[in-house]
C-alpha cells in the first residue's frame, strides 16, 4: 500500500478506537448523567497531557470480536496531574463492560511496570464487570489470562497507587481499589468480588446490591474505601487531591505547597474546644483544623473506626500525616476498626516519607467478648509492630488521657523522635476510676471514692514525667503549631533528608 493509504488506514483505526462503545451507549450514559471514560480522563489529568498507550488494542482471543472491542475496554497511557507524570487507566464500560481480557491485562501490566520503573504514581479509574467470558473459560483461557504476570498482585510501595470505584465495580475494579494506597467510591456504586447475579446463583438466593457492596458497607463496615463522593467529577478531584500530598515515588519527599492564608490564626480557640473536665467529650477534628494549615486536613475513612482520626494535612506548607484519638466517639477508646485504620495509615506515611504527628487522648483499647472474637489481641500486636517500625520523623502530643498499652501503640514513650504534652495530659497504666476501684475496693458514689480518685489522678499528672525527661516538653495548646513546625524541621534532617527505610513496604494494603 502507498504511504497515503497506510496513513488513512491508521486514521480510520484511530477513529474507530475513539468511538468507544458507539454513539448509542455513550448517549445512554449521558442521559443518566454519568461521564464516559474519556470524560473521566479529562476531569482527572492536566489538559493536553495524555499520551495514550495501546489505542489500537483489541480482543486477542476471538478475532470476530475485534471490531466490537475498541481499546479492548481500557484507556491506558501516561499523563500529568498538577504537572507531575502519572500512569493512568480509565476503564470503558461501553466496551464489553470493561471486562478483563488478555489484551487489556497486558496494557495494565505495562502501565504498572512502567510506573514503578520510572517513579510515577499509578491511577486506576474503575467500572467493570469482571473477567470476560468465554475468554477466560477452560484450561486455555486460564492458561492465557490468569497467573502469567507474577507481579500482578505484588505491592512494594515504590510509587503511590490511587483508585476509584464508580457505578458497577466488580472484579479488577475491586482488586485495584483494595491494592491501592487510596480509594474513592461514588455513592450509589457497587464494589464487590462478583456481580449480584453471579453471587445469587452461587448461594441460591437473591442478593441486594447495597448489602453486597454498597458505599455504606465499605464506609462503615469493611474500611476498604477511603473517601466517598456524590459524582464522577468529585471522584476525580479526590484522586487529584490525594496525589497532591504524595511524592511521585518513595525516594523523594512529598511536594511542598504554599501556606494557606489565615493558617495558624486564633490558636487560643483550641482552649475553647478542649474541655476542662477529663471525662467530657469533644471533636478532636476541630482542634486539628486549627493546628494545621487552613483547609488542608484531608481525612481518610471518616466513617470507619470513628474513635480514631487518620488524615493527611499541611503544616507550614509541608505534608504531614495526622493520627489522633477522637473522644467524640466511644470516648476515644480504640476499637479493632480504629486500629486497622491507624495501622493502614501508618504504613502509608512511612512508605512515602510523610512525617507523622500523633495526638493521644484515649482511655485504652476496647475490650470484651466481641473484641476478642474479632481478634483484638492480634490487631493490637499489629498496631504495636507498625508503631515500632516507623522510620519517618514523628512527634507525639499527649493531649489528655494516655493509659496503658494504647499509650505505647499511639506513639508514647520512645516510639517517636519527640514527645510533648499539654498541661491537661494524664498518663497512667489504666483509667484512674478503674484503678481506684481495684486499689481501694470502692466504686463511684461510695464513701471515700472521690478522695481516693483525686489522689490517684494526682499521680497521673504530666509533671512527674516531665521532671524525669520522659516527655521532652510541656507546651500550651496554643503554642503547639509553632513548636511542631520547628521540631519537624530538625528531625527531617535525621535520615537522608526525610527519606525513611520503608520497613513496612510489603504490609498488606487491605489488612
Amino acid at each position: 500500500m502507498a504511504h497515503d493509504d497506510l496513513l488513512k488506514a491508521l486514521d480510520a483505526r484511530r477513529a474507530e478506537a475513539a468511538a468507544m462503545g458507539g454513539p448509542e451507549k455513550l448517549a445512554a450514559r449521558a442521559k443518566r448523567g454519568a461521564l464516559n471514560a474519556w470524560q473521566r480522563l479529562e476531569h482527572l489529568v492536566d489538559a493536553g497531557s495524555f499520551a495514550e498507550s495501546g489505542l489500537l488494542g483489541q480482543s486477542g482471543v476471538y478475532k470476530a470480536d475485534r471490531a466490537a472491542t475498541p481499546r479492548d475496554g481500557k484507556i491506558t497511557g501516561f499523563a500529568r496531574i498538577d504537572g507531575r507524570d502519572v500512569a493512568v487507566c480509565v476503564t470503558d464500560f461501553t466496551v464489553k463492560g470493561a471486562s478483563t481480557s488478555a489484551t487489556n491485562s497486558k496494557k495494565l501490566a505495562h502501565l504498572r511496570r512502567t510506573s514503578i520503573e520510572c517513579g510515577m504514581p499509578f491511577v486506576h479509574v474503575g467500572e467493570s464487570t469482571g473477567a470476560r467470558l468465554p475468554d477466560a473459560m477452560g484450561s486455555d483461557g486460564m492458561g492465557t489470562q490468569l497467573g502469567n504476570d507474577p507481579a500482578q498482585f505484588r505491592r512494594m510501595r515504590e510509587t503511590p497507587w490511587a483508585a476509584a470505584a464508580l457505578d458497577t465495580s466488580f472484579g479488577s475494579s475491586a482488586w485495584l481499589c483494595c491494592m491501592a494506597d487510596f480509594a474513592v467510591m461514588k455513592k450509589g456504586s457497587i464494589m464487590s468480588v462478583s456481580s449480584p447475579r453471579l453471587v445469587s446463583m452461587a448461594i441460591g438466593e437473591k442478593v441486594d446490591l447495597e448489602e453486597l457492596g454498597g458505599w455504606r458497607v465499605h464506609a462503615e463496615l469493611t474500611g476498604l474505601i477511603d473517601c466517598f463522593v456524590d459524582s464522577d467529577d468529585e471522584a476525580m478531584a479526590a484522586l487529584r487531591r490525594f496525589l497532591s500530598y504524595m511524592p511521585s515515588h518513595n525516594r523523594e519527599i512529598p511536594p511542598a505547597r504554599p501556606v494557606t492564608p489565615g493558617s495558624g490564626e486564633n490558636q487560643e480557640a483550641i482552649l475553647e474546644i478542649l474541655p476542662e473536665k477529663r471525662t467530657s467529650v469533644y471533636d478532636m477534628r476541630k482542634i486539628l483544623a486549627l493546628l494545621f494549615d487552613r483547609g488542608s486536613l484531608f481525612e481518610l475513612k471518616p466513617r470507619f473506626g470513628k474513635s480514631a482520626v487518620a488524615a493527611l494535612a499541611s503544616l507550614g506548607g509541608e505534608t504531614v500525616g495526622v493520627i489522633a484519638n477522637n473522644p467524640q466517639f466511644a470516648g476515644g477508646a480504640l476499637t479493632v476498626d480504629a486500629i486497622r485504620k491507624i495501622v493502614d495509615f501508618t504504613v502509608l506515611c512511612d512508605s512515602f516519607n510523610i512525617p507523622m504527628i500523633r495526638f493521644i487522648d484515649t482511655p485504652g483499647f476496647v475490650i470484651g467478648t466481641e473484641a476478642e472474637r474479632r481478634g483484638a489481641p492480634g490487631y493490637i500486636m499489629n498496631f504495636m509492630n507498625a508503631t515500632c517500625l516507623v522510620t519517618v520523623p514523628s512527634i507525639t502530643v499527649l493531649v489528655r488521657k494516655a493509659y496503658g498499652r494504647a499509650y505505647v501503640a499511639m506513639g508514647g514513650g520512645r516510639h517517636n523522635d519527640e514527645m510533648i504534652a499539654w498541661p491537661s495530659a494524664e498518663v497512667s497504666f489504666m483509667d484512674p476510676v478503674f484503678a481506684t476501684r481495684i486499689v481501694h475496693g470502692i466504686s463511684p458514689g461510695e464513701d471515700g471514692f472521690d478522695a481516693a480518685l483525686a489522689e490517684i489522678q494526682k499521680d497521673s499528672e504530666v509533671w512527674d514525667m516531665a521532671s524525669i525527661y520522659s516527655v521532652q516538653n510541656v507546651v500550651k495548646p496554643q503554642e503547639t503549631r509553632a513548636h511542631l513546625i520547628r521540631m519537624l524541621s530538625v528531625y527531617r534532617r535525621r535520615r537522608s533528608g526525610g527519606i525513611g527505610e520503608h520497613l513496612m513496604r510489603t504490609w498488606p494494603t487491605s489488612q
